[in-house]
């Protein structure tokens, strides 16, 4: 063998030393698309919690719906009712979920906005999360800095995927990011919203509370739902202020 090749033999060695020593260094990378409860809970300390009283001052608000909203969701139920349940994920985002949230709207002046399909990153020593969000509120224009609210999964059922793990990965990768003790969520299956709260009790350490079904195929629970993400709103508001 020439010392030539004996030359590029030790620098191939070298190279898959190196790159030996980057996968043993490197953490496992967790996706939110695909992430479970079973990892959830090999990473943190996670429990849910039932009692829902965390929801009354969200729920019990003193908002009100104008008229005018009134009319526009019952317009929009009347039309979409039918095909909720039986839309694939971009119809039920275009036809239903984004009429709502473009009503409701989250962009608040140059410092705050709702994103669509905005990657987010959260990573440790330990792990890493990462993926794209179907909708969060967050401080930032360009890109979530400081995510405030998300809403996952626009799914029509759980035979798709399971929207609860996903959204609670989100939830701790944006309460992190934020520095905060408590974040808000929802997940949508079908016609089916579930609110959601996590807070941090621990290093590494969480609870989470989910509330009772809202079914957005009925009215009176279609408007419960819009009074919520307006409490969102409203609280954003007044945490930036």
């Amino acid at each position: 063998m020439s010392n030539r090749e004996i030359s590029e033999k030790i620098a191939q060695l070298e190279k898959e030393l190196a790159e030996l020593k980057n996968l043993q260094n490197s953490v496992p990378s967790f996706s939110y698309s695909k992430i479970s409860k079973d990892d959830l809970k090999e990473l943190f300390q996670i429990e849910r919690n039932f009692d829902k009283s965390v929801f009354e001052n969200w729920f019990n608000s003193d908002l009100e719906l104008s008229n005018e909203d009134n009319i526009f969701l019952k317009t929009l139920l009347e039309k979409e009712s039918d095909f909720i349940q039986i839309y694939k994920e971009e119809d039920l985002k275009i036809k239903f979920l984004s009429p709502i949230l473009n009503r409701i709207d989250f962009k608040i002046d140059h410092k705050i906005r709702d994103f669509y399909e905005e990657p987010l990153v959260y990573e440790t020593e330990e792990f890493r999360f990462k993926g794209t969000t179907d909708f969060l509120v967050s401080y930032g224009f360009e890109k979530a800095e400081k995510p405030f609210f998300f809403i996952q999964e626009f799914k029509k059922g759980l035979e798709y995927s399971n929207p609860e793990p996903q959204l609670l990965a989100e939830l701790i990768a944006g309460l992190e990011i934020s520095n905060s003790k408590q974040i808000r969520g929802a997940y949508i299956i079908g016609a089916i919203w579930n609110f959601v709260v996590l807070e941090k009790v621990g290093e590494e350490s969480y609870r989470y509370f989910v509330s009772q079904n809202f079914d957005s195929t009925d009215f009176e629970k279609l408007k419960l739902i819009y009074k919520n993400l307006l409490f969102v709103k409203k609280e954003i508001l007044e945490m930036v202020k």
